[in-house]
């Protein structure tokens, strides 16, 4: 018997209703995501990341980094070389005294009963200190009073600043939780009780709940959020050196469809003075120093403004949206400095500092219990894990293929042991040179503990503007003129959904 077309008609709208009921499907079952009756695997409704507080995108591709003028100390550093930089989010001001303050305020709070948590946070005020300067009032007003509240935090080592962007994934994050309703707002936090998105995803903090997320399992009731559900945003951390060069280049702003029609030398267009407007004609676009003993100018007409750094909104943003990109202070990034690292690191995302992780395991095969502090705890892969991978064959690789004898494969031969070397900062055949002390022996600066640090600074002359320089510093140590900003990666497109 054949159907009429208007009864076939009829059949095919009622199943495009049917299907519409019925939700996303999976494209290669068939069955129904969402749905508790056939077992509750959630499909979810993310559509896109949100940004989190502070930063702006900073939509990525690829750039030629390293040197664009010449090499005024001929050290056969920072060779040009073609990379590809994902997009990712940026802080648009430096982070701020008053960032810094709430940080110290949290953690005093929090760690009452483990003062030297609070003590190993604070900044070093005295980098301020020289022996034939009167700088004495800015160990006691720089960091503390209002009047520098919207200035860059310095003294602060590398190490410090990581710290704080660990800090400040957690605070975003519980705040999230707050807002969607899920956590009430709990200032008691005490040591372990603290918020922490690692203790929380591997289900070892409660808080005050508020209203967990209905679990469509069909023999569960409720859930914690998981990293599944998009609510949660990615951890923040301190730009690499590549990100941190493209961000401060800005290039989107020279560009025709992908032709750069003008390169720049500073994070903005032309010189150093500004000369787009005739209001701000001849005005300096960065904080720095022309000359020696030129740091502001001349009373009256003050060229570029400030005697020290300057608050984190002064001067021109970038073709970002960055602010003291070039100038005010200099700035950490995550990577471990060697002279050729644009020569050694790879196209895409590059980097050197990688030291690979996993969560602790306790003897039942699950996550152990958190620390004191409560922080999920962290070891380094080991070389059994590594054997039958093909992209890493061990946990730290800071120095790898670097030309130093821990990367050597004569040196490899034997009885050496590659962790400890890796641990002990060895003076590196490519950097002979000993210029510092640790352990009692004479060491490289050029270690895997020395990071770089970019951007120039009130006290820098303009050749330090350029967002090609680089200069290092280690980890544990901090000056006046170096401060940092935050970064955090883009998950899913590398540009915002239409």
């Amino acid at each position: 018997m054949k159907l009429k077309p208007n009864l076939l008609l009829t059949i095919f709208v009622a199943s495009l209703v049917l299907m519409s009921c019925r939700g996303k499907q999976s494209a290669t079952t068939g069955w129904d995501y969402d749905n508790p009756k056939n077992g509750g695997f959630e499909y979810g409704n993310f559509v896109e990341q949100q940004t989190g507080p502070g930063l702006v995108l900073i939509e990525g591709g690829s750039f030629t980094m390293g040197r664009v003028q010449q090499d005024v100390l001929y050290d056969w550093n920072n060779v040009p070389r073609r990379v590809n930089v994902s997009s990712f989010y940026m802080d648009q001001f430096e982070v701020r005294n008053v960032d810094y303050r709430e940080y110290l305020y949290w953690v005093k709070r929090v760690f009452r009963d483990y003062p030297e948590v609070y003590a190993n946070a604070l900044p070093d005020t005295l980098v301020w200190r020289e022996e034939l300067s009167f700088n004495e009032p800015y160990t006691d007003y720089y960091f503390r009073h209002p009047a520098f509240r919207e200035y860059p935090v310095v003294g602060v080592s590398w190490r410090q600043a990581d710290a704080y962007t660990k800090w400040r994934t957690d605070r975003v994050n519980e705040d999230i939780l707050i807002r969607y309703g899920i956590l009430r707002i709990d200032p008691y936090q005490i040591a372990e009780e603290n918020f922490n998105i690692d203790s929380y995803l591997a289900g070892q903090y409660e808080g005050l709940v508020r209203q967990d997320l209905k679990d469509l399992d069909p023999d569960m009731d409720v859930r914690k959020v998981r990293m599944e559900d998009g609510i949660f945003l990615p951890k923040y951390r301190l730009p690499t050196e590549a990100e941190w060069e493209f961000a401060a280049l800005a290039l989107i702003g020279n560009t025709v469809d992908e032709r750069i029609y003008e390169k720049k030398i500073y994070p903005w267009n032309g010189h150093y003075l500004r000369n787009k407007d005739a209001k701000y004609r001849g005005r300096m676009m960065a904080n720095y120093q022309r000359g020696r003993g030129d740091l502001m100018g001349v009373a009256g007409s003050l060229n570029d403004g400030y005697d020290i750094c300057a608050p984190v909104d002064a001067y021109w943003p970038n073709e970002y949206g960055l602010y003291n990109m070039a100038g005010n202070v200099n700035e950490w990034v995550m990577d471990v400095y060697r002279p050729m690292s644009t020569v050694d690191v790879e196209d895409f995302r590059p980097f050197r500092g990688n030291v690979f992780m996993k969560k602790v395991i306790d003897e039942e095969g699950y996550i152990a219990e958190k620390d004191t502090l409560g922080r999920i705890q962290w070891e380094e892969v080991t070389e059994e894990e590594c054997l039958n991978r093909d992209n890493y064959k061990k946990a730290d690789n800071r120095n790898y293929l670097d030309g130093d004898m821990v990367s050597s494969l004569q040196e490899n031969i034997g009885n050496y042991n590659e962790a400890d070397a890796s641990r002990s900062h060895n003076t590196t055949n490519m950097y002979r040179t000993p210029s510092n002390t640790r352990d009692g022996q004479a060491r490289s600066l050029i270690s895997d503990v020395t990071r770089v640090y970019k951007g120039g600074s009130w006290e820098d002359r303009a050749y330090w503007l350029i967002p090609g320089t680089r200069r290092f510093l280690d980890e544990n140590k901090s000056r006046r003129d170096i401060g940092f900003r935050c970064a955090m990666d883009r998950v899913g497109p590398p540009t915002k959904m239409k």
